[in-house]
């Protein structure tokens, strides 16, 4: 009878022994880590187990800049239409308005041949008017209240609003004597430019808040006409 030293005989049981585990395991079955009770023989990676759960990767996300409004709309503008001081002529003394409804630009004269110059938006078809009024009343946030002939025209209007970032006359108003005109800010600085107002005089809100530091009650305001208009409405009274 051979014997086997006490070392070896431990060896072959355990061979023994994971032979008949193999073989009585079914085909499909997972199969157990490989020589479970030896831990001096390392392990697959693919195999070793997780210390915690996979962390799921989300989306990264996109967290837009803060903007300021008035800022933006400004930038926006076509270079034609943004505030800037340009040499411009005239014999109106400093401080007048000069409202080029054509070329949709607001004139603040500065004098020495200088004025600043803002884009504007102005009166649609029908609602362009000329003339010359002056600034009686100025405002802050306005509120907004349209007149029986915008209301007839749009009976959906509300028929007042308290002044504030929502409100049409925007951040600023400075209100022509006998007529139901202004010159304002506004919400929508996309209509800078056009031609689409009931005859009002816009500003984006940065604009407006400038040239309402600058302009005065009593100031002289001139409204030019729009020759490529013809329906010209000249008597200021239109809302």
């Amino acid at each position: 009878m051979i014997r086997f030293p006490r070392t070896s005989r431990a060896a072959a049981v355990a061979i023994v022994a994971i032979g008949t585990v193999a073989l009585a395991a079914p085909a499909n079955a997972a199969q157990p880590l490989p020589f479970p009770f030896l831990p001096f023989l390392p392990q697959p990676a693919a195999m070793q187990p997780l210390a915690y759960a996979p962390v799921e990767q989300a989306a990264p996300q996109v967290q837009a800049a803060p903007q300021d409004d008035e800022d933006s709309t400004t930038a926006e503008l076509p270079a034609r239409l943004k505030r800037q001081i340009v040499a411009y002529q005239t014999r109106e003394a400093p401080g007048t308005i000069i409202v080029d409804t054509p070329n949709t630009h607001l004139y603040y004269v500065l004098g020495g041949g200088r004025a600043v110059r803002y884009g504007i938006g102005v009166g649609r078809d029908g609602f362009t008017w000329s003339g010359v009024k002056s600034v009686t009343r100025k405002a802050e946030w306005p509120d907004w209240t349209p007149p029986p002939e915008m209301i007839a025209r749009q009976p959906y209007l509300p028929r007042h609003m308290a002044g504030g970032p929502g409100n049409p006359l925007g951040a600023r108003a400075m209100y022509l004597g006998g007529t139901v005109y202004r010159i304002h800010g506004t919400n929508a600085p996309s209509t800078i430019g056009t031609h689409v107002s009931s005859g009002c005089i816009r500003l984006t809100n940065e604009d407006v808040k400038d040239l309402y530091a600058r302009v005065s009650v009593g100031a002289k305001v001139i409204v030019l006409p729009d020759s490529r208009r013809a329906a010209d409405a000249g008597n200021g009274r239109r809302g």
